[in-house]
């Protein structure tokens, strides 16, 4: 085998498969044009919405997030990393799945969030819906 072919399969074989954060601190795919998606790194108006501004403890805030999504129904946890989160919502009548992705940067006191049907061209709002009720869930109030 060629000595320079090698050392890019060597290469190659050890970049690990899954990236949670690259250069420019974003993991999250990039909406696509049509209008089912919603995206907080997105800079249009049709699929911009407004990153979690995490407002206690960056930790606790992440973990709660995590437990939420345990208890939701027809969410499944396809991949869990130390920043990054990627679940799947079902709908309940015509099956749809949704992928649904949360990014923590701590330091920025942010989680970046992305909502986005795999199937169809509108929602009918139900992704920014639904990034908005985590919102309200995840930092509601506590009596």
């Amino acid at each position: 085998m060629n000595p320079c072919r090698l050392l890019t399969v060597t290469i190659f074989a050890l970049l690990p498969l899954t990236m949670p954060v690259a250069e420019n601190n974003t993991a999250l795919k990039d909406c696509p044009d049509s209008p089912n998606c919603v995206s907080s790194l997105a800079e249009d108006n049709r699929h911009s919405i407004e990153a979690f501004r995490i407002t206690g403890e960056v930790d606790t805030t992440w973990q709660a997030l995590i437990n939420m999504l345990g208890r939701e129904q027809r969410t499944k946890l396809v991949e869990q990393l130390e920043n990054y989160l990627h679940v799947e919502v079902t709908s309940l009548i015509f099956r749809f799945v949704d992928d649904v992705e949360f990014l923590l940067l701590p330091h920025e006191r942010l989680i970046h969030v992305r909502s986005a049907s795999r199937t169809g061209y509108r929602d009918f709002g139900v992704n920014r819906k639904r990034i908005e009720k985590y919102r309200e869930q995840l930092f509601a109030p506590t009596e």
